[in-house]
């Protein structure tokens, strides 16, 4: 078992490169441009040829973006709706 897993990952490691220092600073800055960000992300969680290693970094980002998103979208509800009920009963 241990060895299937050994083998696997020898695999893994001879057909996927190593990114380096050069390549994840260029991955860092265009993430830092918006729009360009979730871009660049779709296509290399998605687009088939990016290294495994920055398409999982990709769907990670993606992912704690949409989780984000949520976050977001939960507390401007439960803040808009604070604000209106205040209003109601300011009103009457």
């Amino acid at each position: 078992m241990e060895s299937n897993v050994n083998q696997n990952l020898q695999q893994q490691n001879q057909t996927a490169p190593i990114l380096t220092v050069k390549d994840w600073m260029l991955t860092m800055l265009l993430l830092a441009i918006p729009v360009v960000n979730l871009i660049m992300l779709f296509v290399w969680a998605f687009g088939g040829g990016a290294n495994p290693s920055k398409a999982n970094y990709a769907k990670a980002g993606l992912l704690w973006a949409v989780i984000a998103i949520v976050l977001y979208f939960l507390v401007a509800v439960l803040f808009l709706g604070s604000i209106f009920a205040g209003l109601k009963v300011g009103m009457n």
